[in-house]
Parts: C-alpha cells; sequence; structure tokens
C-alpha cells in the first residue's frame, strides 16, 4: 500500500491536551510542522505551556456539540484522546455521548482523520465480561470507528512514562513496600509499552494512508506479569529485591481503596486501573509497524523505559514543576499540569519574609550563604549533620565554598551543590549528604507589587521508599528551628549589611 507522500504540515486538533499524553503530543506535532488547535475545558490550564503561544485554544467541552464544531472547522486530523474514567457511576454514558458527538461533528467538518488512543483488550473475551474501563474504551473506539472518517485507533495497555497513571501506581507499590501482601493480578501478562514509542505511533497516525481504518495493537518488546514489572522496577530504581505475597481475597473493589492508602493516586483512578488487570493484555499483532518510520533499535525495552522516567524525575522533577518557562527535555518529562502526585511525593517547607533591605543586599547574604558564613541557623544542628553524614560516608560539611562571595553553577557548597542560580534572583542547591531521597534548597530575592523586598525560601525531599517518608516527618519537627530561624535570620543579616562601597579611581 502507498503511503501519503505529502509532507506539508497538517491542521490537527488535539483534545485531551490538558492531560497525560496530549499533553506532551502537541510538541511533537508542532516540532514535526503541524498547526496545531486544542479544544480544552479549562483553556487556563494550558497557559503555562512552553509551547501555548503556538497553538490555538477553543474552550469547550466534548460533549458541548457547538464547541466540538468549532474546534474541528478546518482541521485536517483530529486527535481524540479524552476519558471519562473518573467521572463516577456514568461515566460509560458520558464516554458513549461524547465519541458520538465527535464523530457525527467529524464528519460534518470533512475531517480527513480521527485519531485514537485507546486500551488493549484481551483476545477472546465477550466485550460485557470486561471490566468497565476497557468495556468503555472498546466502545468508543467502535464509534469512532464507524463515524465513516477514516480512523486510527491505538491500542495500548500500560505506559511506562513519569507521570502515567499506571506507572505512577508501579512505582507507589513498589517504592513503598519492601514486602508487599498484593491482589492475584499480580499475575497478570501485561505488554507495557513507553510512552515515547505510544507518541511516536500517534504523531505517525496522522500520515496513514486514506484507505486505512482500524485498530492496531501497540505495545513494547516484552510481555510481564505485574509481579515481574514490580521486581524489575525496583532493580533499575537501584531498591533491594521486593517480596511479593499475592493474596486471592483482595478484590477490585478492595484492592482500589488498598492502592489508594498505599499511594497518593486517588481511588476513584485506582479503581478502573485495577479492574483492567483482571485481563491479559497482550498485542496480538503489530501491523502498526507496516505504517511507522523504522525507528532505530526498535521499540524501547521496560527496563530502558523505567530508567528514563526515573531519570527524569530525578534531573528535571523540581525545575519542571515550579518554573512553567522551562521546557522539559523530552516528551515523558513531568510537566506543571500533571496532577500533584505525578513524579513521585514531594515534600516541601515553605518561607516568606519581608525584608528591610534593596534585593541587590538580600541577594549577597543569599549568594554568601555557607562555608566561613554558615547557615544562619541552628549552628550546632548543622555541625551535628554534618559530622553524621561524614560518619554515613557522606562528604560532611568539609568541602566549605570555592570562594568566599561568588556561586556558579555546579560548586560544591558543603554538602550542597549548586544545581541553578540566577544572579539577583535565585540560588538553588541539590543536597549531596547521604539521605533517603533527594533534596532541594531554593532561596529567592524579589520585590512584591508593593515595592518592598521579599525573600522566599523553599525546601524541597523527594522521599525514596518508606525510610524516605519516615525520614521526612522524624525532622519535620524541627523545621521551625532550622529553616524558619534560617529564613528570619538572613532577612536580618541583609538589613544589617552596608551598602558596598564603590572603587576609587586609581591616584595618576
Amino acid at each position: 500500500m502507498e503511503h501519503d507522500d505529502t509532507r506539508e504540515g497538517l491542521h490537527c486538533l488535539v483534545t485531551g491536551a490538558t492531560g497525560y499524553i496530549g499533553g506532551r503530543l502537541v510538541p511533537e506535532l508542532l516540532t514535526a510542522g503541524h498547526r496545531v488547535r486544542c479544544l480544552a475545558r479549562s483553556p487556563d490550564r494550558l497557559r503555562d505551556h512552553p509551547w501555548a503561544d503556538r497553538t490555538e485554544v477553543v474552550g469547550g467541552d466534548v460533549t458541548d456539540a457547538g464547541a466540538v464544531a468549532r474546534a474541528l472547522d478546518g482541521v485536517d486530523v483530529a486527535y481524540y484522546l479524552v476519558h471519562a474514567m473518573s467521572s463516577g457511576k456514568d461515566f460509560e454514558a458520558t464516554d458513549r455521548r461524547a465519541a458520538r458527538i465527535f464523530a457525527e461533528r467529524a464528519r460534518a467538518a470533512g475531517v480527513r482523520r480521527i485519531v485514537h488512543l485507546s486500551g488493549l483488550t484481551p483476545a477472546g473475551v465477550p466485550e460485557e465480561a470486561l471490566s468497565p474501563h476497557l468495556r468503555s474504551r472498546a466502545e468508543v473506539a467502535r464509534i469512532l470507528l464507524a463515524s465513516g472518517v477514516p480512523t486510527t485507533v491505538l491500542r495500548a495497555a500500560v505506559v511506562i512514562g513519569s507521570g502515567s497513571a499506571s506507572f505512577e501506581m508501579l512505582r507507589y507499590l513498589t517504592e513503598r513496600l519492601p514486602v508487599m501482601v498484593t491482589p492475584s493480578w499480580v499475575h497478570t501478562r501485561i505488554q507495557p509499552v513507553a510512552v515515547r514509542d505510544v507518541l511516536g505511533a500517534l504523531a505517525a497516525g496522522a500520515r496513514m494512508p486514506p484507505d486505512v481504518s482500524r485498530a492496531f495493537d501497540v505495545g513494547g518488546p516484552e510481555v510481564l506479569t505485574y509481579r515481574q514489572m514490580m521486581l524489575r522496577y525496583a532493580a533499575v530504581a537501584g531498591l533491594p529485591r521486593r517480596v511479593v505475597l499475592p493474596l486471592p481475597v483482595l478484590t477490585p473493589g478492595l484492592s482500589s481503596h488498598w492502592v489508594g492508602l498505599v499511594t497518593p493516586v486517588p481511588a476513584s483512578l485506582a479503581r478502573p486501573l485495577t479492574e483492567s488487570l483482571r485481563h491479559e493484555v497482550v498485542c496480538h499483532e503489530h501491523d502498526i509497524a507496516r505504517y511507522l518510520p523504522g525507528t532505530p533499535g526498535g521499540p524501547i525495552g521496560f527496563d530502558d523505559a523505567v530508567r528514563l522516567a526515573l531519570q527524569r524525575v530525578r534531573e528535571a522533577r523540581v525545575t519542571t514543576r515550579w518554573s512553567s518557562a522551562s521546557v522539559p527535555g523530552a516528551p515523558s518529562d513531568p510537566l506543571p499540569t500533571d496532577p500533584d502526585w505525578a513524579g513521585g511525593s514531594l515534600y516541601s517547607d515553605h518561607r516568606e519574609l519581608e525584608v528591610d533591605a534593596s534585593p541587590g543586599a538580600l541577594w549577597r547574604v543569599i549568594e554568601g550563604i555557607g562555608g566561613e558564613n554558615g547557615w544562619y541557623s541552628f549552628p550546632l544542628a548543622w555541625a551535628v549533620r554534618g559530622r553524621l553524614d561524614r560518619l554515613a560516608g557522606g562528604v560532611g560539611l568539609r568541602r566549605g565554598r570555592r570562594d568566599a562571595a561568588r556561586l556558579r553553577v555546579g560548586d560544591s557548597l558543603d554538602f550542597w551543590r549548586v544545581e541553578e542560580i540566577e544572579p539577583g534572583r535565585l540560588l538553588r542547591l541539590r543536597a549531596e549528604m547521604r539521605l533517603p531521597g533527594l533534596a532541594w534548597l531554593e532561596m529567592r530575592a524579589s520585590t512584591g507589587d508593593d515595592g518592598r523586598t521579599r525573600y522566599l525560601q523553599r525546601a524541597l525531599f523527594h522521599p525514596r521508599g518508606l525510610l524516605g517518608h519516615a525520614y521526612w516527618w522524624s525532622v519535620s519537627p524541627f523545621h521551625a528551628i532550622v529553616f524558619g530561624g534560617m529564613a528570619r535570620n538572613i532577612a536580618r543579616a541583609a538589613a544589617s549589611t552596608p551598602a558596598p562601597t564603590p572603587d576609587r579611581a586609581p591616584v595618576a
């Protein structure tokens, strides 16, 4: 079958752009030279995406026929990436109504192709025997395929990428429970797929030949049980081997409450996910390869997909969470609009004070922190922490500073390292002490709307396993002394800092 060789950019509509897959697909389409329009129920949620000014946004819901018609006007390819799985007991009816509206309006608008991401369903299982979540996914796919518009349906199982609900559930269960009493579905066979491969298939779906209208299975190169996935995740993450003890009495309903208790994934979202895990979800064809451009090395394996996701969390989680202007390095990065639980727990301690000094004076104190100047709070506590770190094989407080007054990215600073510095505004330090997790300390100098100088301080901790959570809660009672005292003393030091003396001209 011949491919469509025309390479001009297409006009694409993306529904679900505020979601996990949609938010990563938009920049992929823009990079490919397409024009992108987004249909969003809450357009403000797209405002801080780095690609927002390169797209058109239409406000409206997929159940609003008028909004859908406006969004589809003049569109070549329409991406349907919405699913009402957490919308209560009537989510199947909502899914059905939204899909019918979208199918009818797409046909009326002359759309050339619909591309839809669905769930992988088990072969040989009657639709009525599927979980409500998978049954609804299958019904939506059937409605779109019957629309009269050529349609590409991609059916995927567990998507491996930071922020994916399925992956985050796997992450939390594995990291938090060294010994797990689990439901029997841990023996279910699954064919996970890396988010990058899903995005590649979605983007390529826009270029399908016009006479192709069908569903395709999309999966990675390995078939694993959920138990194997947890053990492999632990190995990649450097965790001790997990002990998994299946318990048949845990029903899907009880499983969802168990997942909701152990992880921050909401129970309303955990239930459809755990119900779906009753079924084996393995690809039965790989026909999509006939239409996709060749990928060097083929689909990404499970271990590499986990490694990539964890690397993005460890290296980019803080900056992508706080800075809406930062551009994610890859589609699998967590985004500012992901759910709060995406990418792992992140504990924080926030302090903010008015300072009776200029922003420049405050910045000089911030940039001079550590080394001989100390940490402006409870010196004994810092000294003890440094000694404990040395006893544990860490760097302790002995490294001091490279320069007494100036810092640059990459400098070691006692048991911290400078991760980011914006002169006059921001200093972000990353801990290199021995900790059961990752820690950052951020200090900012700013000017409020009233013209007063403000000091903002944030300490963050990304725990690793149960020990990490226990560590945070064991030290949190001392935060008022350590971090609160630091903020107050930095403000006082800035207020008492004399203005810099101008350099005197040399004597002739």
